[in-house]
């Protein structure tokens, strides 16, 4: 039950006050990974050293983190901990503020000459090239961000929260911040990444699609949804984001994926959705109701099974 309340009100907190702009946990955690990375990550090294040295560094990255935050969780109001860290993981105030910001200079852009600050916003959202996006794919980049990252930051907090605490909660998010600075398959990173992608991958899995059900249940007709999401979802790659942006698609009545420009060169990724209706600012508002509402189910939920448990045990 106490955790059922923590995410309630972790929820309500993220929904009030913004993130911290300095001086962020997860960023300076991301600064010392970027500098542990550089020191380890040696191009002269074998294939194999550069993985064992990239768990490594997965390891001592995250585990004490983690044992520490489950020793202090245990402590006369470790309650408080708990919930700072859930705050601290959720980051849908910031993933919200970003999209707005998107959709503001969408509306402000009359023609694409005028695109320039949309662009600059969405460059906040994606590490693709957003220098050659039109109106059409920087709404489209804007709406594949908020239904990824809303399950990366906001649907697997609740789950893994709800399964492991803060604790639980702390690993995911940290190893998805490894995965995002980490998790390339270039040259660089393909070896030493490639432990925080698996261990990703695997955290993430059973989230990703209770968000994809979770999409598909809020967008009407679930069944259909499903069955035509997991149709698109094997050409996507990676095992987790296909089904939920094909669901989050299917559910928005809109079409994502397709070429997209990369600084490395232009990527042909399928598509995903309906074939009829491209990303426009309604789609990145949309994307954002889904996120809400489907947060707002999750708590019921969990505040559901809590009150239940306290009957049956």
């Amino acid at each position: 039950m106490s955790s059922a309340l923590l995410l309630i009100t972790a929820w309500l907190l993220d929904g009030i006050i913004a993130e911290p702009r300095r001086g962020h946990p997860l960023c300076l955690f991301g600064n010392l990974a970027e500098r542990l990375e550089q020191r380890l990550n040696q191009p002269k090294l074998s294939s194999k050293r550069r993985r064992l040295l990239g768990a490594s560094a997965l390891v001592m990255l995250t585990i004490p983190a983690v044992l520490l935050t489950a020793w202090l969780s245990s402590m006369a109001y470790g309650w408080l901990l708990e919930l700072l860290i859930l705050f601290l993981c959720l980051g849908a105030h910031s993933l919200r503020e970003h999209a707005l910001a998107v959709v503001r200079a969408l509306r402000q852009a009359r023609h694409d000459n005028d695109l320039g600050p949309a662009r600059a916003a969405v460059s906040c959202l994606v590490s693709r090239d957003t220098n050659s996006l039109g109106r059409e794919g920087v709404a489209a980049a804007t709406t594949e961000s908020v239904l990824e990252n809303g399950n990366d930051a906001l649907f697997a907090t609740l789950f893994w929260f709800a399964i492991a605490g803060a604790p639980g909660a702390l690993l995911h998010r940290l190893v998805n911040t490894l995965d995002a600075m980490w998790g390339y398959r270039d040259q660089r990173f393909a070896d030493f990444g490639w432990a925080a992608a698996r261990t990703d991958d695997l955290l993430g899995w059973l989230p990703a699609r209770l968000t994809a059900l979770t999409y598909a249940l809020l967008g009407g007709r679930p069944l259909t949804t499903l069955r035509q999401a997991s149709r698109q979802a094997r050409h996507w790659p990676g095992i987790n984001p296909g089904i939920v942006l094909a669901c989050g698609a299917l559910a928005l009545r809109i079409r994502l994926g397709g070429p997209t420009p990369y600084p490395a060169g232009e990527r042909l990724r399928p598509w995903l959705g309906v074939s009829s209706r491209g990303a426009d600012e309604a789609s990145i508002q949309g994307a954002w109701r889904l996120l809400r509402q489907g947060a707002w189910l999750w708590l019921g939920a969990i505040l559901s099974l809590a009150i239940a448990s306290l009957y049956i045990y």
